[in-house]
């Protein structure tokens, strides 16, 4: 085996059918699976996600998935720590790397910097969280402006996004820096992967194929009790976690619990919400990927 680093990341669309490949890739090549999928981090969500199977999990070793409680939510640099430590454990055992799932920002984290290393302490997070409720957005906005005054302002940043502008707030008052510095910074920074060479492949499918996939997969995932796996989902506290509970799958079947959603139009609902998913991925796979092969697959 050769002495480079090299991390074989395998991606595309919502149910292109990655597993299948990645399995298959991993059990020629001695390979281990660090997933880049950012539901199947939390455990109990196993058919909402199309999660492996545990004879599938059997097959290769996989990192990442089940590592948190569904309440917990994950964010990009706990999910950097934990990859890296995996890739590289994984490395020592002479084992290649074979990266897999379709979610951009955690994707883009093997690719290029996503996330710098200021600390903001959870009282200061937990005091704007409280401004934000009492005072409303326009009073963090021109807090912000203040901070930042031209020429450099507040530049991109979407001031009608409030998670956006409170995340903003919170690093330049935790670091005392406006957000230009804090940018010049940040585009200084290498990847966390930056000593591996990454090979790249999109998967791929016509489009028609690939709606009688989600359709399929959809009416798979409620014959096998996806409705009775978000009723334990939501005893157990899993609304508590934005990310876990608005994901697709789950918000509409929450919906049809609430009867804000009827029954027989359920799975038509995940899917159409599926493909909508399916339309942002390929633009992002376009637009913010590197070079890559693509796989076309029928």
């Amino acid at each position: 085996m050769s002495n480079e680093k090299i991390l074989h990341v395998l991606t595309g669309p919502t149910a292109v059918g990655k597993t299948a490949r990645a399995l298959r890739w991993a059990e020629a090549n001695d390979a281990e699976i660090v997933s880049c999928d950012s539901l199947l981090f939390y455990r109990g969500m196993d058919i909402g996600t199309a999660k492996p199977s545990p004879a599938e999990l059997a097959r290769a070793p996989h990192h990442l998935i089940n590592v948190c409680d569904c309440r917990e939510q994950m964010d990009i640099t706990r999910y950097i720590a934990l990859a890296r430590a995996a890739v590289d454990a994984i490395a020592a055992r002479g084992r290649r790397v074979l990266v897999t799932g379709g979610s951009g920002f955690y994707l883009k984290s093997f690719f290029a910097p996503v996330a710098d290393d200021i600390a903001v302490p959870p009282e200061l997070r937990a005091e704007i969280a409280a401004r934000l409720a009492s005072e409303g957005l326009p009073a963090l906005v021109a807090e912000l402006r203040a901070l930042n005054p031209a020429p450099q302002g507040l530049g991109a940043l979407d001031i009608a996004n409030p998670r956006r502008v409170t995340r903003a707030l919170e690093r330049c008052l935790a670091s005392g820096r406006p957000l230009a510095a804090l940018a010049a910074d940040f585009a200084r920074r290498p990847s966390a992967f930056a000593d591996w060479r990454v090979q790249l492949t999109v998967l791929d499918c016509p489009r028609e194929d690939l709606e009688k996939r989600i359709a399929q997969r959809t009416d798979a995932m409620l014959a096998a009790g996806l409705v009775a796996e978000v009723e334990r989902l939501r005893a157990a506290g899993f609304e508590r976690n934005p990310s876990a509970a608005g994901a697709i799958g789950y918000r509409e079947t929450l919906a049809m619990l609430d009867g804000k959603l009827a029954r027989e139009n359920l799975a038509a609902e995940i899917a159409k919400n599926t493909r909508a998913l399916v339309k942002k991925q390929r633009t992002w796979f376009r637009t913010q990927l590197p070079p890559h092969k693509m796989v076309l697959i029928s």
